[in-house]
């Protein structure tokens, strides 16, 4: 699983990417109808359940436990489409839907990264990726009248922390594929 994601680290920096633009577009425009809000977001979550698909996927091997990935992927994608499909919906099932989603991703990150413990240095970035997920997906349980504006500040928050994270992770990973590959025997 080390060699997909050093070898796949784009993917994760666009999945990181594309939270921190969702993330700064939600606080410059707080005062989004609540629709617009469900269409960005179900748009972020298909394309970052694509993105958890496209790493799962890249490893040939199934036996190793990459379906926690490929269960992320299509969980988020299954999220986006119900979104998309119907975004008239009332506001506390929007909230109820992001605040699960974000609890069962956030869980599957955690165990993806535990599992990497062994052969990578730095997990804990997908742990705290794995854990603000998680926080954040109890927040929107425990606290589902906020407010328009406090949802759209609490994910665009989360955005940017998540976001941010994924960047870190993957940058790191870059580099762990360039010194794996530099330090790999070469074929003529």
């Amino acid at each position: 699983m080390l060699t997909v994601l050093t070898t796949n680290w784009w993917a994760l920096a666009v999945r990181g990417v594309l939270a921190v633009i969702f993330g700064v577009l939600a606080f410059l425009w707080p005062g989004l109808t609540l629709t617009a809000l469900v269409l960005i977001f179900g748009a972020y979550a298909i394309a970052d359940g694509i993105f958890s698909i496209v790493t799962a996927v890249a490893k040939s091997d199934p036996a190793t436990g990459d379906w926690v990935l490929l269960l992320e992927g299509i969980l988020g994608i299954i999220a986006g489409f119900i979104i998309l499909l119907w975004p008239g919906m009332t506001a506390a099932f929007f909230l109820y839907l992001i605040a699960l989603w974000a609890i069962s991703s956030g869980a599957f990150q955690i165990a993806a990264a535990l599992r990497l413990r062994k052969e990578l240095t730095g997990e804990w970035l997908m742990v705290l990726g794995g854990i603000a997920t998680v926080v954040f997906g109890a927040l929107m349980l425990l606290f589902p009248r906020g407010g328009a504006l406090a949802v759209v500040w609490w994910i665009a928050t989360y955005a940017l922390v998540f976001g941010a994270l994924l960047l870190s992770l993957a940058f790191r990973l870059r580099k762990w594929n360039k010194e794996l590959t530099f330090t790999e025997p070469r074929t003529v």
